[in-house]
């Protein structure tokens, strides 16, 4: 190499440098700007309660601050060329939340019998949660080594899906049997799970995608690819929908059944699997509502809620009357009645922020999961792998996917399924999950900047 080379070679690895310096930069910017966002809105809450700053406002700024530079620093150092919007959003998301669940804790204070509080339990989840995206970051230094395992990882996948089903540990829950209940834990392996599948199938359909590209077998009157390279894919994904089924989860069968469906497509881009898939959830949905009572009350609900208002259409008509009640500009932060809404803290958390915050303050939200969404695709987009485009385009797809069907639900476009919204709703498992999503997106977005 002649030194006109190796004097460019600086000047480029030192250009290089100086980008991630300042998207490390810009990444703690944002982060403080959302530490300081959620702090106003924990102290708008405590204000709408008593007329004066809440004890522990700063406790828990700090504390908040503390986890945000504790997240950002391990991505500074183990991803530094991964995209530095991501976890500012999520974090953001994650602390409007935790903020939401403290507004319910207050709400439900004022009932005769109150549960215990909400919100301790979701801040320590959020701890174990950023922990989990750290040590993710740790131990996973390149995204390509997930392909080495794809058998082992959907394998795995299928034993958590189906660790609910044992009669000593497994838990049915509103009548769906998805968690365990572990030294007094409580956690729904599902969650976990699906991350699993996108990494089998991302792992997969790489391997294949020329041969599931190509129609060279008859059945009937049609061209399909050969059913040989469909056996491995076919297998787990029909095994975790029954399994699912058996569960009596109808929402996470949705779930993996649209990811399939999308990966396989962008894996193809053969059309004709998107058309086959539209064709096959029609029919899948019409047997559902023939066969499963669960399924019938949820569509019945979805067509006519007022008809069933003191029953199962109580839930969905008061999130409605939630959303109304938030018109243009919201009611604000403490003045709203979340505890109408049963499980709000969970299902119908968009609800809760929708009479608070108005429409206004619920697309802002919205806005903050487009965000996510669009850079997960462009991270999919300038992966220069096969596996890597597949893996980041599946994540992004699940995490996409599960926003349209909770907001589908909650404002009436679609059936409610009972998921949760990612990042804001309370719940452990899906926050783990996604936190784990955040991080294994973070380390896509590290190595495609590191081989452009």
């Amino acid at each position: 190499m002649s030194s006109g080379d190796a004097a460019a070679t600086v000047v480029i690895d030192t250009s290089g440098a100086a980008i991630q310096r300042r998207h490390a930069n810009t990444e703690l910017g944002l982060l403080v700007l959302a530490v300081i966002i959620v702090s106003t809105a924990y102290a708008l809450v405590g204000l709408a309660q008593h007329p004066v700053l809440p004890a522990g406002l700063i406790p828990y700024g700090g504390a908040m601050l503390g986890l945000a530079l504790v997240a950002h620093f391990v991505r500074r150092r183990l991803a530094p060329a991964a995209d530095p919007l991501l976890l500012p959003v999520a974090f953001l998301l994650n602390g409007l939340g935790l903020v939401m669940v403290r507004r319910i804790d207050f709400a439900y204070a004022l009932r005769d019998n109150p549960p215990s509080p909400l919100a301790p339990a979701q801040t320590v989840w959020s701890l174990v949660a950023v922990t989990a995206f750290c040590l993710t970051l740790f131990f996973l230094r390149d995204h390509r080594t997930l392909d080495r395992y794809r058998y082992s990882i959907g394998l795995a996948a299928l034993v958590l899906l189906a660790l609910p089903l044992l009669p000593v540990i497994g838990r049915e829950i509103n009548g769906a049997r998805l968690w365990l209940r572990i030294a007094g834990f409580t956690i729904q392996p599902a969650e976990l799970a699906k991350l699993g599948f996108v990494v089998f199938f991302a792992s997969y359909l790489a391997d294949k995608r020329q041969l599931l590209s190509v129609a060279t077998s008859r059945i009937g009157p049609f061209m399909v690819p050969p059913p040989r390279a469909f056996a491995p894919i076919a297998f787990i994904w029909v095994t975790s929908l029954g399994v699912l089924v058996t569960q009596n989860d109808f929402g996470l069968s949705l779930l993996s059944f649209g990811i399939f469906i999308v990966m396989l497509y962008v894996a193809t881009a053969r059309l004709a699997y998107v058309f086959a898939g539209v064709g096959l959830f029609m029919g899948g949905s019409f047997a559902a509502y023939l066969l499963f009572n669960h399924v019938r009350l949820r569509v019945d609900v979805w067509l006519d809620p007022w008809s069933q208002y003191a029953g199962g259409g109580y839930q969905l008509a008061q999130s409605l009357f939630a959303l109304g009640t938030g018109g243009l500009f919201g009611v604000g932060w403490g003045q709203g009645r979340p505890d109408f809404i049963p499980f709000v803290q969970t299902d119908f958390i968009f609800a809760a922020f929708g009479e608070e915050l108005g429409l206004i303050g619920a697309v802002a939200l919205l806005l903050c999961y487009f965000v996510l969404v669009g850079r997960g695709f462009t991270i999919a987009l300038r992966v220069r792998d096969d596996f890597g485009t597949l893996l980041a385009a599946g994540l992004t797809a699940i995490f996409a996917l599960q926003v349209f069907v909770i907001l589908g639900g909650v404002t009436r476009l679609i059936p409610l399924t009972g998921l949760t919204l990612p990042f804001a709703s309370y719940g452990g498992s899906s926050l783990l999950a996604n936190y784990v999503l955040l991080a294994l997106l973070l380390r896509v977005s590290s190595g495609a900047a590191e081989t452009r």
